[in-house]
């Protein structure tokens, strides 16, 4: 299993972690800085789409916050998916998968 499959499954564990959260707990102040958890989950799915741009020669655009912070678990695995089938180097693959699972960390 390559970089792929380990950004997969670090993305999966994330997607486990948070996948059963109701608002106030997205609302919650993270374990590390002075951002909701909402905010710094949404940091990383920025993130990731920033590398997915990058591969695909594209211009990096803005993820939209969402009203609704649920949404944020199928927004990563989207924007995952979308780096991973854009082909990208096992350094950028290794990349987003230690901000994801600093992520994790930081939850």
């Amino acid at each position: 299993m390559g970089w792929g499959g380990e950004l997969g499954r670090a993305v999966e564990l994330l997607v486990r972690q948070v996948g059963h959260w109701q608002q106030p707990r997205w609302a919650a102040p993270a374990a590390t800085g002075n951002v909701s958890r909402a905010d710094l989950v949404h940091r990383l799915v920025q993130e990731i789409a920033n590398l997915a741009a990058d591969a695909e020669g594209q211009p990096r655009r803005t993820v939209p916050r969402l009203d609704n912070d649920l949404a944020l678990p199928d927004q990563l695995r989207v924007i995952a998916a979308d780096l991973m089938a854009a082909g990208p180097s096992a350094e950028v693959l290794a990349r987003a998968t230690a901000e994801v699972t600093a992520t994790r960390t930081a939850l």
